[in-house]
Formats: C-alpha cells, structure tokens, sequence
C-alpha cells in the first residue's frame, strides 16, 4: 500500500478512536481570524494537531491549529480550527492531508473557508463572497500517482463548488440579510502579498479575489466526489491604485476577518440545519 494511503488511515483511525460513536457528515476548514467559528459548536472535542503523530501543524497568524468535533446546526461536524498552507513549507501532499483524513472520516460534505483580498473594485473590507469558481496558481495536489481508492485520474472541475449549497447560501444570506457576492477566487503560493500589477492582472483574468489557500482542498475533496461550498471573506481592496503609504498587513487581515465571523458564523449554522 502506498505509504500516503497508510498514513490517512492511521490518522483518520486515530480520530475516530478519540471521537468514539459521533460520527461527523460534514467537514468545514476555517481560514485566517475565522477560527472563533469553532466556539460555537456543541458539546466539542478538541484534539490538537500536535496530537496527531505525522500530522502537519500550522503556523500561519490567526490558525489555532485543531481539529474540533461536535455538533453544529444539529448535525455532526468535524472542524479545522486553522490550515495547512504550501507556503509555510510543507509538499501538497501535506496541505491536503487534513482533507483527506476527514474523508476517511466519513464526512460527506466540505465547507471551506478563507480570508481574501479583493480585486474586483465592488468589493471592500468586511464583504463575504460566495467562491462559485476558481483559477489554480498552485501546484495541483493530483500530481503523482492516483490515490484510486479517492477517485479517478482525471476528476472533472466543471462545477467544483455545488450549484445546490450556493443556491441555499444565497436563499439564506437574503433572510438573515447578508450581502452576499458570488465570484471567482485565485489562489497562489505566497506568503509575499501581491505586487499592483498582479491584482490587475487577476482582476482582467477574471478574478474577484486572490488568496493562498483553499484550491488544493477543493480539488481532493471533488476529486473524492465531496460537494464543496466555499466562502471568502474580503479582508483588504486588493485594487492597484493605492495612497503612496499604503502596505498590506498580516494583522489587519485577521482583524477584518474576525469583525466577519459573526456574519459568516450564522451563515453556516443555518445552512448545516438544511443539508
């Protein structure tokens, strides 16, 4: 057996010995300064990833670095509490890892989350945006040999976000009376942010926001046959006509997202109670 698969299974057999009969149907990754979402689940179990033996732990501003299992919205969920990210250092292999394992979990849905910059010039700080697409900078974390016991070698990304979550995100945003845009994100490696020239170059290409995360989750969660939904939280303008001081800071990001997170909390919690 490839020792990528045996270690998904240790790790995934692992946790269900420390989460006993609950059995989560949903997975959510929080991003950077959304981790407070992880409070208001349920009855929680808390298992570190420091916990895990060969599990990548994060190190990016803002992520707590656990995983958190409980109830949210009455159902099970399995929540990480802070991502791996490629720039900090770690293969693709290690990035996805935590995707992976909540598969071998068993959850049967994926919420992922991050914070964003925005390059469409109707977005601004605080705004959420339903990811509907995306376009990959990123080394595809499929590279290598087929994990066949995931999927096939050749996934199809037609509609890597489910038409269904977003349409009963934007039918819930209109009750709770959250704006919401729908657009497309871009993600690359990091951890410098982006020059002027490149959010222009994302804003023609067709992207409404840029960050350094997500896109390899997605891609093994559809490449598993997990419907994604995908929210991004619009932490800074990432135009390129900026005041001659202006500088892009890793706090203000996390400061953005949590002024968020209620927002986006009562977004989520509403729609695990619908799925």
């Amino acid at each position: 057996m490839d020792p990528r698969i045996e270690t998904i299974n240790r790790l995934a057999s692992l946790i269900k010995s420390r989460i006993g009969d609950i059995q989560p149907v949903l997975g959510i990754v929080l991003g950077s300064g959304l981790g407070s979402l992880a409070n208001t689940i349920q009855d929680p179990i808390v298992i570190p990833y420091r916990e895990l033996p060969g599990f990548p732990v994060s190190t990016a501003v803002g992520h707590k670095g656990n995983f958190i299992v409980g109830k949210l919205g009455g159902k099970n969920v399995i929540a990480m509490q802070g991502r791996i990210h490629y720039y900090e250092g770690y293969g693709m292999d290690k990035v996805v890892l935590p995707i992976r394992v909540m598969i071998g979990v068993g959850i049967k849905t994926l919420i992922v989350s991050n914070a964003a910059g925005g390059t469409n010039l109707a977005y601004h700080v605080g705004d959420l945006m339903i990811i509907r697409d995306h376009i990959n900078l990123l080394p595809n974390p499929l590279i290598g040999p087929n994990f066949d016991d995931f999927g096939p070698r050749f996934p199809d990304m037609t509609r890597p976000y489910d038409p269904r979550l977003i349409k009963l995100a934007v039918q819930l945003g209109e009750k709770l009376g959250i704006k919401l845009h729908r657009g497309v994100y871009v993600g690359g490696t990091g951890p410098s942010y982006e020059t002027p020239a490149e959010y222009k170059y994302f804003r023609t290409i067709g992207g409404d926001a840029v960050g350094m995360s997500t896109i390899p989750e997605v891609i093994v969660a559809r490449h598993a046959g997990i419907p994604v939904f995908g929210i991004s939280v619009i932490t800074n303008e990432a135009h390129d006509d900026y005041a001659d001081d202006y500088e892009n800071d890793g706090d203000d990001v996390v400061i953005a997202a949590n002024a968020a997170a209620e927002r986006m909390t009562a977004l989520i919690t509403k729609m695990i109670e619908k799925l």
